[in-house]
């Protein structure tokens, strides 16, 4: 995976076999890219990182070629999250981490650099990796349920 070949499925970001995560500063996400490289997940095609304009435009891009069927599943509600996120200017890293024991490794490591997100990305499924106290559970994926992804200010709002 580079930035200019990014996996889609029906025209939205779908990364397959990676770990996406968001951090609500640049220096946590660099502080958490080096840690990560100390654990061995480094490199152009391991582990990449958005600015908050970068990911804005990667969506609005995928966005405005997006498939009618990306509304079907979670895909487009999470690249919505993901924006919303963005505006908020959250930073981002990819981590290609393919199987389930690595994606853990990668989701306990961040989620000491305040990660407010990791999500791994399966053919099927997109699970999310840190779990908030106030997290509703997951449940079955519509577009009339809205962004999948809050952040604690969003949770703490909506309540």
């Amino acid at each position: 995976m580079s930035k200019h070949d990014v996996p889609e499925a029906y025209g939205v970001f779908k990364p397959v076999g990676h770990v996406v995560i968001s951090f609500p500063t640049d220096a946590d996400m660099r502080f958490a890219q080096a840690a990560l490289a100390e654990a061995g997940f480094y490199g152009p095609d391991t582990v990449m990182s958005y600015t908050p304009a970068a990911m804005i435009a990667q969506i609005d891009a995928q966005l405005a070629d997006a498939s009618p069927l990306a509304s079907l599943g979670q895909e487009l509600n999470l690249v919505k999250a993901h924006r919303a996120l963005a505006e908020q200017g959250y930073h981002w890293l990819v981590v290609h981490a393919p199987g389930d024991d690595e994606a853990r490794q990668v989701a306990a490591l961040v989620r000491r650099f305040n990660a407010e997100r990791a999500q791994k990305y399966g053919r099927l499924i997109v699970e999310e990796l840190i779990e908030h106290d106030d997290d509703l559970p997951q449940v079955a994926e519509s577009p009339a349920r809205g962004l999948d992804a809050q952040t604690a200010s969003g949770r703490e709002r909506d309540r």
